[in-house]
């Protein structure tokens, strides 16, 4: 991920960790273990001096919580940036386009397969649109770029926010 490197960081992508859970796991324990391994790791990664990156979804608080207090137990300074997509139709054909992993969804109504007892008996594309329209964000150090423009505009969007506010 070019913006890890940019700031002398490592992305841990949530996805990989999750679908290669999800050989051995059922899909609500390969959710709860591969959130612990994505901290374990940040911590390894945090002790070793780097920044580090998750690259993830954050629809529960607990994701935040776990997050502002590994940066304050090590003085880092926590950020969320969320890429934003408006546009449901746009996220769906974005979705039916990649090639996903087995912890991804192949569209807005199609969640992964080993996910279909997970919403509860909720739409699949009302419970994603519910996800866009209130998503989980923490009071302070919200970077919000819009996943339609150009990637190198985000990146130097991203990177003028933060060093912005830290003085760098």
């Amino acid at each position: 991920m070019k913006l890890a490197r940019l700031v002398d960081g490592i992305a841990l992508d949530h996805d990989i960790i999750k679908s290669t859970l999800l050989e051995d796991l059922a899909f609500e324990k390969a959710t709860k273990a591969a959130y612990r391994l994505d901290w374990a790791l940040a911590e390894s990664i945090i002790k070793q001096g780097r920044n580090v990156i998750i690259d993830s979804t954050c629809n529960y608080p607990e994701i935040l919580d776990q997050g502002t207090a590994l940066a304050q137990q090590y003085g880092y300074e926590y950020w969320y940036i969320e890429c934003k997509v408006d546009n449901i139709d746009l996220l769906d054909e974005r979705l039916r386009e990649r090639i996903p992993l087995r912890s991804q969804r192949t569209g807005v109504n199609l969640p992964p397969a080993d996910a279909s007892s997970v919403s509860g008996g909720e739409d699949y594309r009302a419970l994603f649109k519910r996800w866009i329209e209130n998503p989980c964000r923490p009071d302070r150090n919200v970077i919000i770029v819009d996943s339609t423009g150009n990637i190198e505009k985000r990146i130097q969007y991203i990177l003028e926010q933060i060093y912005s506010a830290t003085g760098v």
